[in-house]
């Protein structure tokens, strides 16, 4: 079992969240992106820079990430590749993306983006915010905890 993080856009506080419920449970971390990360590795940190380009951290994550796995990303179109393959997805503001939520948040994603490029919308999502990092820390517990036990006792 793993901790995959979408880095490029992650924000600090929760890949920090992530860094220390991989300590506690001793569950590793691999973070991919395409630009440097300025970590500190641990034998249960590493990280993967991919090249730059379109997609190619996701790419990357799709196709290294097994169904046994937990995927962090606020990446709709990367979550749902996850979740097809039978993998969990959490993105940071501590939703769960599951087979029944992620073709319709897929639909409102492309759709948002839609608008923004018709100039119908400003903007994107709003800042992370207080309350959307304790969200993701009790979501991110309570799943690690679950499938924690079940990896185990397998």
């Amino acid at each position: 079992m793993k901790i995959w993080i979408d880095a490029d856009a992650c924000p600090r506080v929760v890949k920090d969240i992530v860094f220390r419920a991989s300590e506690r449970l001793k569950v590793p971390v691999c973070l991919v992106a395409n630009t440097d990360l300025s970590r500190a590795h641990t034998s249960l940190i590493t990280s993967v820079r991919v090249k730059a380009g379109f997609d190619v951290a996701d790419d990357y994550i799709a196709e290294n990430a097994e169904a046994c796995d937990l995927v962090i990303t606020a990446d709709i179109p990367l979550a749902a590749r996850v979740v097809e393959k039978g993998g969990v997805a959490l993105d940071p503001r501590g939703e769960l993306y599951t087979e029944e939520n992620v073709g319709e948040r897929l639909s409102y994603r492309n759709l948002m983006a839609e608008l923004r490029t018709d100039g119908l919308l400003i903007g994107g999502p709003a800042q992370l915010g207080r309350t959307d990092r304790n969200r993701f820390a009790s979501a991110l517990d309570r799943l690690l905890t679950k499938m924690v036990r079940e990896h185990r006792s397998q």
